[in-house]
C-alpha cells in the first residue's frame, strides 16, 4: 500500500456520538406521508433521505405541487431531528487530538456527511480549524454512497483516490470508499460491530478512528 495523503471521515458515530434515531425519523416521515398519500407508508430498509424522495416522487406523479410540499416538509422534519440530536451530541475524546496529529504528519483530513452543516457545527463548532475539507448534505446533490460525495472532497484538496482512505462507522461508508476507488476502513464506534463490516471486506477495521490512525502510523502508511 502507498502512503496516504488524505483521510476522509464520516461524522456521526465516527468522530462524534450523536443520538439520532433513524427509525423514529422514518416513523415521522411515514406520519407526514399519510397526509399526502392514500395510506400510511410502511418504512423499509431504504435510508430516510432516499425513502422520503421516493415517496415524494410517487406523490408528484399525481400532483407535483403536493409532492414538492411533502418533500419540503419532510426535509424540515429530518433537519429538525438532526439539530435536536446534535444538542445532546459530543465529539469523541480522541477526535481533536487525532485530527491535530494528522495535520502534524502532513495528512489532509476531511469530513463528508449526510447531515446538515448546522447540526455538525453544533457538535463541532471549530471544525474548520481541524479539517481541510468539509462537505455536508446541502453542499452536494449526490450523497454517499454515491462516490461523487467523496471524490468531490478529494478534488477540493487535490488528492487522488489511490492516496486516500474513507473511514466510517457504517457499511455505507466502506461502500463509498470502494465506489470511489479509495482504501476503506470501518470503525465500531457506531451500531455496527466488526462482523457487520465483513461482507464488504474493508481494508481496515478498528475499534475507533483514533486507534485506526495509530495502526496506520505503525504500518508506515501515514
Amino acid at each position: 500500500m502507498r502512503k496516504l495523503d488524505a483521510i476522509i471521515f464520516d461524522f456521526d458515530g465516527t468522530l462524534a456520538d450523536v443520538p439520532l434515531d433513524f427509525d423514529f425519523m422514518k416513523t415521522k416521515i411515514a406520519a407526514l406521508g399519510e397526509v399526502f398519500m392514500d395510506e400510511r407508508p410502511v418504512p423499509d430498509g431504504t435510508p430516510a433521505l432516499e425513502w422520503l424522495e421516493r415517496l415524494a416522487a410517487e406523490v408528484m406523479e399525481r400532483d407535483r405541487a403536493e409532492g414538492m410540499e411533502f418533500l419540503s416538509r419532510g426535509r424540515l422534519v429530518i433537519a429538525a431531528m438532526e439539530l435536536d440530536a446534535a444538542r445532546d451530541g459530543c465529539l469523541f475524546e480522541f477526535t481533536r487530538p487525532m485530527l491535530d496529529e494528522l495535520a502534524g504528519l502532513g495528512v489532509a483530513a476531511g469530513v463528508i456527511t449526510r447531515n446538515i452543516s448546522a447540526a455538525v457545527r453544533r457538535v463541532f463548532p471549530d471544525i474548520d480549524e481541524h479539517l481541510k475539507v468539509f462537505i455536508p448534505r446541502e453542499d452536494t446533490n449526490r450523497l454517499k454512497p454515491d462516490p461523487d460525495h467523496l471524490l468531490r472532497a478529494l478534488a477540493r484538496i487535490g488528492v487522488s483516490p489511490d492516496r486516500a482512505l474513507m473511514v466510517g462507522d457504517h457499511p455505507m461508508d466502506v461502500q463509498t470508499g470502494k465506489n470511489a476507488g479509495t482504501l476503506s476502513a470501518g470503525v465500531t464506534t457506531g451500531r455496527i460491530d466488526a462482523d457487520g463490516f465483513a461482507p464488504l471486506s474493508p481494508d481496515f477495521v478498528a475499534t475507533d478512528a483514533g486507534a485506526l490512525v495509530s495502526e496506520l502510523r505503525r504500518a508506515g502508511l501515514i
